[in-house]
C-alpha cells in the first residue's frame, strides 16, 4: 500500500495485528487506523480513530441501515455527531464555530471541569458545549472561538479518563 494510507477495520478482534498497526502508524506507512472495536493496545495511539460501534446484526437491519450508516459515519468524521451507536450516547450539536473538539471520556465527576479548565489554560474560549453519557462512557463536543493547537489536544488527552480527543475543523467555504 502507499505511504500515508488509511486502514478501516469494522470487523472484530483478531483481524489485524495490533503491533503491526502501531509500527505502521509510527513509521507513517499508515496515516490513520479507524475501527469500532479498538484493542487496549490501540486505544490512545496517535492516528487511531475509534468510532462508536453501529449495531446492525440482522439481514433486514443491514439492508435498512446501509445508507444510514454511511451518513452517520460521515457526520461523525465531519462534525463529531453520534447517532444510533451501541456503546456511546447519541450526541448532536449544531455547529456554531468552525473549531470543534470531540472528546470520548469516562463518565466520572469533574471531567467537564478538567476539560474546560485545560481549554481555558490553552487560551480557548468555549462557545458551545454538549456532554452526554451512557453508563460509564461519556462524549463531549465543544465548539471554541479559535483554532485548537496540538498542545491543547495533548493536554486534554493527558487527563485521566479521557479516551480520545480530536479536533474537527469545519471545511473552508
Amino acid at each position: 500500500m502507499k505511504n500515508g494510507a488509511v486502514l478501516l477495520n469494522f470487523a472484530r478482534d483478531g483481524i489485524v495485528d495490533d503491533e503491526a498497526v502501531v509500527a505502521a502508524l509510527s513509521s507513517r506507512k499508515l496515516k490513520y487506523y479507524l475501527c469500532d472495536f479498538p484493542s487496549e493496545k490501540l486505544l490512545g495511539q496517535p492516528g487511531v480513530i475509534a468510532l462508536p460501534h453501529l449495531g446492525a446484526s440482522t439481514e433486514e437491519a443491514e439492508e435498512n441501515c446501509a445508507v444510514m450508516v454511511v451518513d452517520e459515519v460521515r457526520e461523525f468524521l465531519e462534525h463529531g455527531t453520534i447517532a444510533n451507536a451501541v456503546n456511546f450516547p447519541n450526541v448532536e450539536m449544531v455547529r456554531e464555530s468552525p473549531f470543534r473538539v470531540a472528546i470520548a471520556n469516562a463518565n466520572v465527576p469533574n471531567m467537564l471541569g478538567q476539560i474546560s479548565t485545560t481549554m481555558a489554560k490553552a487560551g480557548l474560549n468555549i462557545h458551545n458545549m454538549m456532554n452526554k453519557s451512557r453508563g460509564e462512557m461519556a462524549y463531549t463536543l465543544v465548539d471554541v472561538d479559535s483554532p485548537i493547537q496540538a498542545q491543547a489536544i495533548a493536554s486534554i488527552s493527558a487527563i485521566a479518563g479521557v479516551l480520545s480527543v480530536r479536533s474537527i475543523p469545519a471545511e473552508p467555504a
